[in-house]
């Protein structure tokens, strides 16, 4: 039973961060979109929450992606008067998303996530070793 708790603790895991790098990236793909009309707002960050669960088959605890929240930092600003979305001032509000603090996000999901799969693995070879040992 305890590594079928592992399992599915290793695999909500697993779901939460691949759902946190979705997000990641889409910060990342809008991170230079603007708004259509002068002084709209433009793309606004958004950062997931994670919340903690119990399974009640199993009695694991897990991991589940929350809601995702809007990042309500100011946008950045940059003088662009031909832009179509520049205000009277000639500066266009751009999203308030930074590439680097995306980027050490995007790594930090993805070695949580290595670190889920290699849990899942050890389980798998310890399940696979006690049925090595029970057959013998």
């Amino acid at each position: 039973m305890d590594f079928l708790r592992a399992l599915t603790s290793a695999a909500s895991g697993l779901r939460a961060q691949s759902g946190r790098m979705r997000i990641i990236a889409e910060n990342l793909a809008n991170a230079d979109s603007t708004a259509q009309t002068p002084g709209g707002d433009p793309y606004r960050r958004r950062v997931p929450t994670f919340e903690q669960a119990l399974d009640r088959e199993t009695g694991a605890a897990t991991v589940e992606l929350g809601r995702v929240r809007l990042d309500r930092s100011d946008f950045r600003m940059r003088y662009e008067p031909g832009h179509p979305a520049a205000d009277e001032n000639g500066y266009v509000r751009m999203p308030n998303v930074s590439t680097l603090v995306e980027s050490m996000d995007m790594r930090n999901a993805q070695r949580t996530y290595e670190a889920n799969l290699n849990v899942v693995t050890a389980t798998r070879r310890m399940i696979a070793r006690t049925i090595d040992i029970l057959r013998a």
